[in-house]
């Protein structure tokens, strides 16, 4: 699905040297490359604080303890996305309230947030999937009418920009009150190990999210919250700082790789390609297509056979997943993600697809429809 050793080598003379800085410096844990690699993206965010940390998951938790948030309080998520979302609203002793989604974009919706909204919600997490944008302008709206914060899960979009209604542009994860990402390594911006960071330009946001990440301390051994031990390291921030700087540039790749499965696919009724909203860049960190005629289990199959890897993201909705079911009334149906799991699959996408790889994956698509 990605091939990251080619994507190595094309910059490895830089990763190299930035590998063996660290280990002369022997400062494994935060040090020079990690406030440089905090610098650099709160620059290419144009936000105020980033909060580097071990791994998207972390950022999750680390934003929801930041709000003070009580145990039964109710927090709004997408039903379709990774478990992760969910996973620390009920690690904290929250609710996860999974809802549906919009079956073009696969993400949450202003109008499916405000109906799921109750006196008991007291976060909403919107997740930009697969690489688009949600409708941040108007779920923003709602959230600002109910006074309730917004954590962007952007661990699938980093570099995607969002288009306001005025023309004002700001990157996904800088919108809401929070933002977290996931630096794993097949994400457009990946580290070689784990990582995550947490971002916001609210100054108390900031301060707090700090002291949690560092055992709830802002002073060494005086500790004044519940914290958490979650760091990114020295080599994985070396590691990053060289990628960002030619993350625009592996954003384009993909939206390269993605024109080119979209003008070959765009006329087969049984598929779908990816929708795009005209208020959002698409940087494609999965390319998801939707099998319209039932069929999608043989397509995967037939790629199989033919030594193409694909993917289906994801295969059980959050609300039918075993340990999330009881916080759902399962007489109900979110039916749009229940279609939507039946449908996906994905295609290889990455930064150095050849071209002769990505025709053979095109021809036997095809093939599979025409038949």
């Amino acid at each position: 699905m990605v091939e990251l050793y080619p994507q190595y080598l094309k910059i490895k003379p830089a990763i190299d040297k930035a590998i063996e800085n660290v280990l002369a410096s022997t400062r494994y844990i935060g040090g020079a490359e990690v406030s440089k690699f905090k610098e650099a993206l709160e620059n290419y965010l144009s936000v105020k604080h980033v909060i580097p940390c071990a791994n998207g998951t972390d950022a999750l938790q680390i934003a929801l303890m930041a709000l003070d948030l009580k145990r039964g309080d109710e927090v709004i998520v997408p039903a379709f996305t990774y478990v992760a979302t969910a996973e620390v609203i009920g690690l904290l002793g929250l609710k996860p309230i999974m809802v549906d989604v919009d079956a073009d974009t696969f993400n949450v919706t202003a109008e499916i947030i405000e109906q799921a909204i109750t006196p008991e919600t007291k976060a909403i997490v919107p997740v930009h999937l697969f690489g688009q944008s949600a409708d941040m302008e108007n779920i923003a709206a709602v959230a600002q009418k109910h006074n309730i914060p917004i954590v962007e899960d952007n661990a699938q979009a980093t570099g995607t920009d969002y288009k306001y209604s005025n023309g004002q542009i700001k990157k996904t994860g800088t919108i809401g009150d929070i933002g977290t990402t996931s630096f794993f390594p097949s994400k457009n911006l990946g580290c070689f190990g784990d990582g995550g960071a947490i971002f916001t330009s609210q100054d108390h946001l900031a301060e707090k999210m700090k002291m949690i990440a560092n055992h709830g301390q802002s002073k060494r051994y005086y500790h004044d919250r519940l914290g958490v031990n979650s760091r990114l390291d020295a080599i994985q921030a070396a590691v990053l700082n060289i990628k960002l700087q030619h993350l625009d540039q592996y954003n384009a790749a993909r939206q390269a790789v993605a024109a080119k499965y979209d003008e070959a696919f765009k006329d087969i009724a049984a598929l779908q390609i990816p929708a795009r909203q005209s208020n959002s860049t698409h940087i494609f960190h999965q390319y998801t297509l939707k099998v319209k005629n039932g069929k999608r289990d043989e397509l995967k199959d037939h790629l199989q056979a033919r030594n193409i890897p694909s993917m289906i993201y994801y295969p059980v909705p959050l609300h039918h997943q075993k340990a999330y079911a009881h916080y759902f009334d399962q007489k109900k149906s979110l039916p749009v993600t229940e279609q939507i799991c039946q449908e996906v699959v994905s295609l290889p996408i990455h930064t150095e697809m050849k071209e002769e790889v990505q025709t053979y994956i095109i021809e036997h698509v095809t093939n599979f429809f025409s038949e």
